[in-house]
């Protein structure tokens, strides 16, 4: 087995990275990620002795085209590294015990820091800005930008550390940042709530028909709401129902 995989052309890295933000485009009950991991991968597996369609290439696919699930965001970890594997001379039997090994954490880290932290503390931001007065269309702007620099990020840096690590990518995902994270961001999106449900509902209600009142029982009733529901319902539904809403009313009002 060869230890080292030669480094990736700048165009090959861009296409694995372009491919990355298409790889939900073939999910499906069977192989749920598994047809885009392949998809997402394949331009490295075109430096494989024989180039695109020799025998190498060929086998790599095949394997590469199996089952496999991991939070979308979290897919650059997974791809980067097996394509590090695949031009290493990995084992397909290595292969196979990565593909299966890796899907549980890259699932429930995306998840934590995703769609129970960055999703909401992005909506929170958005609701602020909708209750300090700014324009539906800034209130967009706002969440989309806040939100898919996130994104971005964490597929760049997965891609990046799986390649760069391989197999041996599990430190990659032990790092301050993926363990900690999530419960700093959580804290985040309490802090913004505190603030951004009050002046948003203050917002609507406006300022001479006894707000301070209505806004107090309606966060009151909010945090009632939630705590009952904790554990019943996923924080990102809540936050995006709550900034649909928002941005809703500010539309028609």
């Amino acid at each position: 087995m060869n230890e080292t995989a030669p480094a990736l052309p700048i165009r090959t890295r861009a296409a694995i990275f372009m491919r990355l933000f298409a790889v939900q485009g073939s999910w499906n009950y069977e192989m749920l990620l598994g047809n885009g991991i392949a998809f997402a991968v394949e331009p490295a597996l075109r430096l494989l002795p024989g180039g695109r369609g020799g025998e190498a290439y060929r086998a790599a696919m095949k394997r590469q085209v199996g089952y496999f699930n991991a939070h979308p965001y979290f897919a650059g970890v997974a791809v980067g590294a097996l394509a590090k594997a695949e031009l290493s001379g990995e084992t397909p039997e290595r292969i196979e015990r990565f593909r299966t090994a890796c899907c549980g954490p890259l699932g429930s880290v995306g998840d934590r820091l995703v769609w129970a932290g960055w999703l909401p503390v992005c909506s929170l931001l958005a609701l602020a800005a909708f209750g300090l007065g700014a324009s539906p269309t800034a209130v967009v702007l706002l969440f989309l930008g806040f939100y898919n620099l996130g994104h971005v990020w964490l597929r760049a840096w997965g891609l990046r550390a799986g390649y760069r690590d391989g197999l041996r990518v599990a430190p990659a995902l032990g790092t301050p940042l993926l363990r900690q994270g999530p419960a700093h961001v959580a804290r985040s999106a309490a802090l913004l709530a505190g603030i951004a449900l009050p002046v948003a509902i203050r917002a609507i209600i406006g300022p001479e028909r006894g707000s301070l009142a209505a806004v107090i029982l309606a966060a009151t009733t909010g945090a009632v709401a939630l705590a009952r529901l904790h554990g019943r319902v996923e924080g990102w539904r809540v936050a995006g129902y709550g900034l649909a809403a928002f941005i809703l009313f500010s539309v028609v009002r």
